[in-house]
């Protein structure tokens, strides 16, 4: 294990240059910081480039068993001081572990085996989603209620922002997340028999008076437009979530919670 103790050291300066989208696309890596996180990382077979650890900032005492099974897969390890550790961490208050690792990148073909072997599922559409907390939330709300997937169309926010790790606590790596355009979208779903469900505060139906036991992906736009044209176009259901007071729409991810666990009551009564 190695210790750093400068601020100008280069692997210091290369954390915090991945906080930066260009960074991270240009060396195709990406930051995990905090033990739920890198810890579901490992276990679901994501690799570590390197890990980087402060023990004054250790909240229990399960940090030395992780530190042991990175090193047990030859990973480098790095012991900072308090004051640079506070320097690359992305949070208020960090628990003093903070990774590196290679981004990994599915499509929509990758999806072909672990569909073939369900009857019938559910899963995310998320179109356009432009706040990193929300699609972390949504990968989070899609592990709770078992959903099989998310697909990322037409992206506006970046799937390994710090960000989107954080809010998803470490279920960014339970769930598969498959980026997508619409152009390749819609003939993948008919071909695959997956009928498109529009949630839309202009829909009729309410989304607990409508049938999701089948193959269905529940599509869900970006905060400030909902769903383009193309998807209500291409949806065989459009469902909404009846609004009560003055606001006439929830936030997109608490929206998705929503729709995420009548898809698994229905499955369940």
């Amino acid at each position: 294990m190695e210790k750093i103790t400068s601020q100008q050291n280069p692997k210091v300066k290369k954390i915090i240059s991945l906080r930066k989208k260009n960074h991270r696309d240009e060396n195709d890596l990406f930051i995990i910081e905090g033990y739920r996180e890198i810890l579901s990382a490992i276990d679901n077979g994501f690799s570590l480039e390197s890990l980087f650890i402060c023990p004054e900032f250790f909240l229990k005492d399960n940090e030395p068993k992780l530190i042991k099974k990175v090193i047990h897969k030859k990973t480098p390890v790095f012991e900072l001081p308090p004051n640079i550790f506070s320097k690359i961490s992305y949070r208020d208050r960090p628990d003093g572990l903070l990774a590196i690792a290679p981004q990994k990148h599915l499509c929509l073909k990758d999806l072909e085996k672990l569909i073939a072997k369900k009857k019938d599922f559910f899963c995310v559409v998320a179109e356009g989603i432009e706040k990193p907390g929300n699609l972390g939330t949504i990968l989070r709300s899609c592990d709770a209620a078992g959903a099989l997937f998310l697909i990322v169309c037409d992206r506006c926010t970046d799937i390994f922002n710090p960000n989107v790790v954080r809010a998803s606590v470490g279920t960014l790596f339970t769930v598969p997340v498959i980026e997508t355009t619409k152009k390749e979208l819609f003939p993948f779903l008919e071909k695959q028999n997956i009928k498109l469900c529009a949630a839309t505060p202009s829909a009729k139906e309410v989304f607990t008076k409508v049938d999701l036991t089948k193959k269905v992906a529940l599509a869900m736009g970006c905060e400030q437009y909902g769903l383009s044209d193309e998807f209500m176009d291409k949806s065989s259901i459009k469902i909404k979530i009846p609004m009560m007071g003055k606001a006439d729409s929830l936030n997109v991810a608490s929206a998705t919670t929503l729709m995420l666990y009548e898809a698994l009551r229905q499955r369940q009564s």
